[in-house]
């Protein structure tokens, strides 16, 4: 079984779908922790009346510090890092649980795979329009057509729902609260794991959740997290996923192995050194 750590600032309409799911289309029956950013539009009484795990602040103190306080609470050997914006498929929690029962260690990091209703040119989604809120959401529609919505595997696992050992998340610091209220840091969480030795980032093609997109994300202030990504690794993101994760190429999950010392890898690292001290 997961500890889910979900994280929601008065969101309570996609939170409480986002439970639904967990809860309806899971196999297991997962430990559920909800931290609540704030918690005004009603979502405090909520949690208290749903039968989950939850920790609370004040106000919005962001994703990072949110889901480090929401770990801290996991009482099972696999931490998911679940957005409240998201509805999870049938099937979705076996088949991160199968993949993770195959690895040769405890040292990686699974993704399931989003559903999305808008085509932003990630390669590592689905598209498909079941509507992109709470109410114009066709969840009949969308279970109908499940089964023909999975896709091969794909590497490059960073984004949420993201599956990691929780000896791993507490060796490598859960997420840098550096990097509040949170832009970048699945990327940057990605990093530690990478520096850390984990080589397993795997996209599971038939764990389905259905992203709502950016209903959270959306309304915040955001950090300049690409610069401060920039500043701490000496790397400008898209080098990290192109280069060392090669997002979303086919996985056969075997380990990745080290990024090739190319041409085309030297001259991005140049220009992200050239670009970090000129901008100082």
């Amino acid at each position: 079984m997961f500890s889910i750590i979900i994280p929601s600032w008065n969101n309570l309409d996609y939170l409480r779908l986002c439970v639904q799911s967990i809860r309806k289309n899971s196999a297991h029956a997962h430990q559920i922790i909800i931290h609540v950013n704030d918690g005004s539009d009603g979502t405090r009484d909520w949690v208290k009346q749903a039968g989950v795990d939850a920790t609370f602040s004040d106000g919005n103190v962001g994703i990072c510090w949110a889901v480090n306080e929401a770990a801290m609470h996991a009482r099972f050997d696999h931490v998911l890092y679940l957005n409240d914006d998201m509805y999870c498929l049938p099937g979705w929690d076996t088949a991160l649980l199968a993949r993770a029962e195959r690895m040769p260690s405890d040292l990686f990091m699974l993704s399931g795979t989003m559903i999305e209703p808008r085509d932003t040119g990630n390669p590592c989604v689905v598209v498909g329009d079941f509507g992109d809120t709470v109410g114009s959401f066709r969840e009949a529609d969308l279970l109908a057509a499940a089964p023909g919505l999975r896709r091969g595997d794909w590497a490059g696992a960073t984004w949420p729902p993201t599956l990691v050992h929780r000896r791993w998340w507490f060796k490598c610091g859960g997420y840098s609260t550096e990097l509040s209220p949170g832009m970048s840091s699945d990327n940057d969480f990605s990093m530690k794991l990478w520096q850390a030795g984990c080589r397993h980032f795997i996209g599971v093609g038939d764990s389905l959740v259905y992203h709502f997109q950016c209903k959270s994300t959306g309304k915040v202030v955001k950090n300049d997290g690409r610069r401060q990504f920039l500043d701490k690794w000496r790397m400008t993101q898209s080098t990290f996923d192109k280069f060392y994760l090669r997002r979303g190429q086919v996985s056969d999950g075997n380990a990745l192995p080290e990024p090739q010392d190319t041409p085309a890898l030297r001259w991005a690292l140049r220009k992200a050194d050239l670009k970090r001290r000129l901008s100082r």
